[in-house]
């Protein structure tokens, strides 16, 4: 080969490889996605997988309780490795969002939201949203409720009775959102001072404080305690599976989770990022709640209300204040109170 034949051929090549590697680079960068997801594992599967396929963007899933959730999107302020987290009860994102660790956006479709997801946007700024609404109540187990021969509970004052002395299981306020939310709907109910004496009254009666809200609706499906508390849609699941539970809606009334989505403040995919927030928004994505036994009430008004939701015209809901009880400042302090007064507290 001569030097010029050699040298026609090399910028060939060249020219060549320019254009392979103009052809590989959409590849070596693909799209991606970081979701923190606090519902229920099939839930949180089902958004992901169906994401996936919609838009071809792949997505890491990683599924944790609603205080760990704000626990890790706190300690990696600095350096987020989530881009958007999705569900979970509202208290922990509001908490996030006056701390500037999520991100503002303001989605075209918030007017077709009903109201209450709406205001939990108006409260946070736009730094998050709610997507669904659950209340919250307790099951027990029929056939436990029989062999002990104990009258069924209707009231939140009838658990913290003696008769129901190790027969009880609820999370821990600390690392789960359902049981921060009881905490902060019986101080609301029952003024500060009282609940607190309820909550120690009530110690004697928990068998075990879960890191989980879905953890107690499970537990009195299998038979495991006689009385579970958690949101009324995670005791749903039981019902519907056949297992012998009652579910309460408890007499005196009761708080309500507005779960919510937020977009983390510096995310690395933040155009994935809105693209799962728009996608989660869609009626046609909030109607898929039922298939993976999730049985919320959606934020869009153009949704399918699932048929095992609750209805709130037949449960007692108190005017829960969710600005005041997603504050830190709040939640802060009744955390600490809780430390002091009730876990340390005698059985």
């Amino acid at each position: 080969m001569t030097q010029s034949m050699f040298h026609r051929a090399t910028v060939a090549a060249a020219s060549i490889f320019g254009a392979t590697a103009l052809f590989v680079t959409p590849t070596a960068q693909a799209q991606q996605l970081n979701l923190l997801c606090n519902a229920t594992i099939d839930w949180c599967e089902l958004m992901k997988n169906k994401f996936e396929a919609e838009t071809g963007i792949k997505t890491n899933m990683t599924r944790r309780s609603s205080g760990e959730s704000y626990a890790q999107v706190r300690a990696e302020a600095a350096n987020p490795k989530i881009d958007i987290w999705w569900a979970g009860t509202g208290d922990p994102h509001l908490q996030a969002a006056a701390e500037g660790l999520t991100e503002v956006y303001k989605s075209p479709t918030l007017p077709k939201l009903q109201p209450w997801a709406r205001k939990v946007a108006d409260a946070a700024g736009n730094r998050t949203v709610g997507i669904y609404l659950g209340a919250l109540g307790f099951a027990y187990n029929d056939k436990l409720l029989a062999s002990k021969k104990v009258p069924a509970p209707k009231c939140w004052a009838d658990l913290a009775d003696a008769k129901f002395k190790d027969e009880v299981q609820m999370p821990d306020p600390n690392s789960s959102g359902t049981a921060y939310t009881m905490l902060a709907t019986l101080v609301q109910l029952m003024g500060e001072e009282k609940a607190f004496a309820y909550f120690k009254s009530l110690h004697k009666n928990v068998n075990q404080y879960t890191k989980s809200g879905v953890a107690p609706s499970q537990a009195v499906g299998r038979g495991e305690t006689l009385v579970g508390i958690s949101f009324m849609h995670d005791l749903m699941i039981a019902k519907v599976g056949g297992l012998p539970v009652t579910i309460v809606t408890p007499c005196e009334g009761t708080g309500y989770e507005i779960g919510s989505m937020s977009i983390i403040k510096g995310a690395r995919n933040m155009t994935e990022a809105k693209k799962f927030y728009e996608f989660a928004l869609r009626p046609d994505i909030q109607s898929l709640g039922p298939q993976a036994k999730s049985y919320q009430i959606p934020s869009h008004t153009e949704a399918k209300v699932p048929a095992e939701a609750i209805k709130p015209s037949d449960v007692k809901l108190i005017d829960y204040d969710q600005a005041k009880y997603g504050s830190t400042e709040t939640r802060k302090r009744l955390l600490a109170r809780w430390g002091s007064d009730v876990t340390s507290a005698p059985k």
